[in-house]
């Protein structure tokens, strides 16, 4: 009878940790169910566009992706931190930095995706040169995104920034010099295509000129591959690690994504990956 006792028991615990195991399967380290469905905000037209590609790279892997679509900067962090969503695709690092420091957050990129070259359009000129002393130049009127026109107004030699000053929170204010009286408009990103016809130009980001449809031959001065402006993919630091995500951000990081960005859009993004 202590034998047989002692054969049950011994069958009973290889049960259990045969359970065990296979609970574990396909779990997080928490113990959590790994997620098959996640939700990802992006803003509208061009990130839009490829996350469509994105997330059938990510359906081949199991991986439901889910879009949200936001028409401003602040609103996809503002969700992730709060948890609405669970990754965003928009912005670059020192954008990010910029959230973290003013609201207290701790979203973290988890992947590089693709440039978008900032780029000075217009409609009245088809060469920097010609472009005469007094021009009206908009701006976005964000930190980031405004230290980026401005590093290229003073590339193009048009401004002079302050020594020392802080390459990713330039303001009007650390412009020295101005001897071409440039007139500097700062207005919503979201606003600038429309303010082409009533400017000498605009310094626009990739995304609002694509949706805009502004194209290459409307460029007549573009930010150089040396940018440190990099579009990520964020997520809470808290789920940096997450095997759902790092699954999304192998998709993002697929031959497939890299041949739809170059053949679609044809230099205007810039696939940021190794």
């Amino acid at each position: 009878m202590h034998i047989q006792w002692k054969k049950i028991i011994t069958l009973t615990l290889t049960a259990l940790a045969l359970t065990a195991v296979l609970a574990g399967c396909g779990s997080t380290q928490n113990g959590s169910a790994e997620k098959k469905e996640i939700t990802v905000g992006v803003n509208p037209g061009s990130g839009e566009q490829i996350m469509e590609q994105v997330a059938k790279a990510a359906a081949k892997d199991g991986l439901t992706v889910k879009v949200k679509v936001f028409s401003d900067y602040i609103t996809p962090d503002k969700a992730l931190a709060d948890g609405d969503i669970d990754l965003n695709s928009y912005q670059h690092v020192p954008f990010l930095n910029t959230f973290n420091e003013k609201n207290g957050t701790d979203l973290v990129p988890i992947g590089d995706t693709y440039l978008a070259p900032i780029a000075l359009y217009s409609h009245r000129y088809t060469d920097i040169k010609d472009v005469p002393d007094g021009a009206r130049i908009a701006i976005p009127n964000d930190p980031n995104n405004g230290s980026r026109a401005l590093l290229l107004l003073s590339k193009l030699g048009w401004i002079t920034l302050r020594d020392g000053a802080d390459q990713t929170k330039l303001t009007t204010q650390d412009i020295t010099s101005n001897p071409r009286h440039i007139d500097i408009v700062e207005l919503e990103a979201g606003q600038l295509p429309r303010s082409i016809d009533d400017a000498d130009g605009a310094i626009i980001n990739a995304g609002y000129a694509i949706t805009a449809g502004l194209r290459i031959s409307d460029r007549i001065a573009t930010e150089d591959d040396t940018s440190p402006y990099v579009n990520v993919i964020a997520a809470r630091a808290k789920d940096k690690d997450n095997p759902a995500y790092q699954k999304f951000v192998k998709a993002f990081q697929s031959p497939e994504v890299r041949q739809y960005i170059e053949e679609n859009f044809k230099g205007e993004l810039l696939p940021a990956w190794k």
